[in-house]
């Protein structure tokens, strides 16, 4: 079984360099394809549960899919909950057999979710599962606005909250389907000085292949968040099947 925690997998990518895809899954199918691609590029994989996935389908029966995908995996599987928005949430994940929780308090003011966080991340703990929280708000394109991450309230954070990986808002944006004019490396730097942990991106979609990779090479993030660019390339196989893997735009081929 190679189940793994966050932490198990983005401590060794932030030692050597490199970063970890948090895959937004929304069945078996997909989810078995992200694990196949993984062991065929002999890299671990972070398997998510967002929102969208658990309006669908109880926690529960994520959590024992994510579980036999990882018993049957020669590379390390991370059984991940994305945006969980309660304690509550954090606690059904870790019932249910998650190797990874991330609960997202980053609409709140700074002291609230702060002790959201912290509470999810002893609970975590407690369990021997990893944590992941959020400060600052990722927008979405074409809907909320974003707000970019304080990076003095960014290392008090990570202190009091005991987080495995902190989510961070740098110009990136969730639900974005071409490529941006990238992230704010300034802000990120300054935010890379006052923290001691694993960054993620969510809504990797949008960032330029380039700087994903020189990121992942040289900063503090270890994990970019990817779904619509996954969606892109499921319906355009949908539509014209001998199109698959020739995306247009920055999106990389994706094998069938």
């Amino acid at each position: 079984m190679t189940l793994a925690t966050l932490a198990e997998v983005l401590q060794p990518a932030l030692r050597d360099g490199y970063a970890v895809p948090g895959l937004v899954c929304l069945g078996w199918e997909d989810a078995r394809a992200y694990v196949r691609a993984a062991e065929a590029e002999r890299a671990p994989v972070i398997l998510q549960a967002g929102p969208g996935a658990r309006a669908h389908m109880p926690v529960a029966i994520w959590g024992a899919m994510f579980r036999a995908l990882a018993e049957g995996a020669s590379v390390p599987v991370v059984a991940h909950l994305d945006h969980g928005l309660t304690v509550e949430d954090c606690r059904e994940a870790i019932a249910a057999g998650f190797s990874s929780v991330m609960v997202d308090g980053s609409a709140l003011p700074l002291e609230e979710n702060i002790r959201l966080t912290a509470e999810v991340a002893v609970l975590a703990h407690a369990a021997g599962v990893s944590c992941e929280g959020e400060i600052g708000v990722v927008g979405y394109a074409g809907g909320k606005a974003s707000t970019g991450t304080d990076p003095g309230e960014a290392g008090r954070f990570a202190r009091e909250t005991g987080v495995d990986a902190l989510a961070v808002s740098v110009g990136n944006v969730h639900l974005q389907q071409d490529a941006g004019q990238g992230l704010d490396l300034a802000l990120l730097r300054r935010i890379e000085v006052v923290t001691d942990v694993p960054l993620v991106i969510h809504g990797g979609s949008g960032v330029p292949l380039a700087q994903r990779a020189a990121l992942a090479a040289g900063s503090r993030i270890a994990k970019f968040n990817i779904g619509t660019e996954l969606r892109m390339a499921f319906g355009a196989a949908l539509r014209c099947p001998a199109s698959a893997g020739r995306l247009p735009g920055h999106l990389p081929q994706i094998a069938a």
